[in-house]
């Protein structure tokens, strides 16, 4: 199971030919004369900069699930926490996810995509009772937000991985216990994510002072 958005990965990939046809243009002058000067050095670095915005925001985050664990894949992080260590996962006007930390610690991790406001969960929820007391046909469904039905989709995976943990011999259920109690689930900043930033951040901090200097 992988959810992303749609949307945020076509203005990504929107922007990063937008940038890279005008770095072409800087470099090898397509519509005019290439020029190297800071000005155009300047330009280029905030175009870079604006393609890690596009990576981080557009294309990184996805919700990710399968057979061994659940993944929320934020901009700049990244929680990976095994079925055993799930404790809950629910979906109002976002997927969140609580599970089992390092050192006995209970961690809560929140996706970036799927988010809806408040007010649209609020409306669809209503909107589900109204339906839901008129006994129309797929109120359910109506009533719920792309966040409950992601939810939903992941804790029917968790439930069916753990079925087959528990299933078979006494001892293979007592192992299963076992495992499940020592699971845990990780979170960790993403190298590339912070590098996509940082480095047109820290080369345009020095082109700056180079500008201010000369």
């Amino acid at each position: 199971m992988t959810i992303r958005s749609t949307g945020g990965r076509i203005a990504a990939y929107v922007w990063l030919v937008f940038a890279a046809l005008n770095i072409l243009d800087l470099v090898f002058g397509i519509t005019g004369d290439a020029t190297y000067s800071l000005t155009a050095f300047t330009i280029g670095v905030l175009l870079l900069l604006g393609c890690g915005i596009a990576y981080t925001v557009g294309l990184r985050p996805a919700l990710l699930g399968d057979d061994e664990a659940v993944t929320v894949r934020n901009p700049l992080r990244e929680a990976r926490a095994p079925w055993p260590a799930v404790r809950e996962i629910v979906g109002t006007n976002a997927v969140t996810v609580r599970f089992d930390g390092p050192d006995g610690r209970e961690l809560t991790t929140r996706a970036w995509v799927l988010q809806t406001s408040p007010r649209a969960q609020a409306k669809a929820e209503a909107r589900a009772r109204k339906d839901a007391a008129s006994r129309v046909p797929g109120a359910a469904l109506k009533g719920r937000t792309p966040a409950a039905y992601a939810a939903q989709q992941l804790n029917e995976i968790r439930e069916r991985q753990r079925a087959k943990t528990r299933s078979g011999a006494p001892d293979r259920a007592a192992e299963a216990k076992a495992e499940e109690a020592a699971a845990t689930g990780t979170v960790r900043w993403s190298v590339p994510a912070l590098a996509s930033l940082l480095v047109p951040v820290v080369a345009l901090v020095v082109l700056l002072v180079v500008g201010a200097v000369t």
